[in-house]
């Protein structure tokens, strides 16, 4: 096993003031551009929403595709209906719901100072009740 000399931790923060309720972000450059700040040549880049009702997912970056997605989770997930978490005043227990399906975080990994992503694939930033201010914490971890 190989154990790479200089490891190191690198942290920033993306803010995001949501202009809607629902709203899908790439935000692949922004992690990239960060990555190459970081100035890690090998490792990881772990990319997390902060907010119980947003997420972070990979996949293509093509219009149909995000309207699909947001119908899936909305059928998943739909909006409105009667869901316990309204009892406690809040409105928003499908934002809950689809940040578990998207998932809060994806893990990328860094080669040669660069992502090392698929030819299609994009980081986007989910956000399900927005209008408001919102972040997510960027780690790379490597040498």
């Amino acid at each position: 096993m190989k154990v790479s000399e200089g490891f190191k931790t690198y942290t920033k923060y993306l803010w995001f003031d949501t202009k809607k309720t629902k709203e899908y972000i790439r935000i692949t450059d922004d992690v990239e551009a960060f990555v190459k700040e970081s100035q890690i040549k090998e490792g990881f880049v772990l990319v997390s929403a902060m907010h119980i009702t947003a997420g972070v997912y990979i996949n293509d970056w093509e219009d149909g595709l995000i309207h699909d997605i947001d119908g899936w989770l909305e059928k998943l997930a739909p909006e409105n209906p009667d869901y316990l978490h309204h009892r406690t005043g809040e409105t928003n227990g499908d934002a809950h719901l689809k940040r578990i399906l998207i998932n809060h975080q994806v893990t990328v990994p860094i080669t040669e100072g660069k992502l090392d992503l698929g030819p299609w694939e994009q980081i986007f930033y989910a956000e399900f009740d927005g209008k408001r201010k919102k972040r997510v914490v960027l780690k790379a971890m490597g040498a």
